[in-house]
């Protein structure tokens, strides 16, 4: 019997370390399809930007940052699960590997969902009823899930863009560089954070009114 219970056992583990692999090659397959869809939605920030729609700009961004935390999760998840399956104890853990792959099973579900094609991509350009319709979804669902982190990560994002933008439209101004003291970056830093949870919370506060 304990020769049944080790090959048992063995048996479990090689399979998670398959289905592990077999969610890692997936993971990767979908970056490299992904990092296309990224790019133009980069590319529609900027062209929004031009355009003077910081809005749109702001939301490209958002599905862009989602996007981007949602493999990196996914990929350390499963760097995580890699470790669990090699544990020589691996018994002691099989549920939380098995748990573990469920999760990653549903998460490359939504990724998949996200990618969505290039179609869907360009309707955050679009202005007609339908283009709406779906900018309007995409922020809905954004705005349940992503951390203020990710958030502020596109605030900052967006600026850099602004700058960008203003730098290739004023190629003759002259470059006045300011350095700051430690002490007022760090208050430029906590402003900012502080503008943009005001503006968190105004946003949130106006949803009920606008549904």
């Amino acid at each position: 019997m304990g020769n049944s219970g080790s090959t048992n056992k063995i048996s479990a583990q090689d399979k998670a370390i398959l289905d592990m692999k077999n969610q890692r090659d997936k993971l990767h397959q979908y970056q490299k399809r992904i990092t296309v869809i990224t790019d133009r939605e980069k590319e529609i920030a900027k062209e929004c930007m031009r355009r003077g729609d910081v809005n749109k700009a702001k939301l490209a961004l958002r599905r862009k940052k989602y996007q981007e935390s949602l493999l990196a999760k996914t990929d350390g998840q499963l760097a995580q699960l890699e470790v669990l399956t090699s544990d020589v104890e691996f018994a002691l853990v099989q549920k939380d590997v098995i748990f573990g792959l469920q999760q990653g099973t549903a998460v490359l579900k939504e990724i998949h969902r996200e990618m969505g094609g290039i179609e869907n991509v360009e309707k955050l350009l679009g202005e007609n009823e339908e283009a709406r319709a779906y900018q309007n979804e995409i922020s809905e669902l954004l705005a349940n899930k992503m951390s203020n982190q990710d958030e502020d990560e596109v605030e900052d994002e967006l600026e850099a863009l602004e700058a960008e933008l203003s730098s290739v439209k004023l190629p003759d101004a002259p470059a006045t560089k300011i350095e700051l003291s430690e002490g007022e970056k760090k208050q430029l830093a906590k402003d900012r954070a502080q503008r943009r949870a005001r503006e968190r919370a105004a946003e949130q506060a106006a949803e009920p009114m606008l549904a």
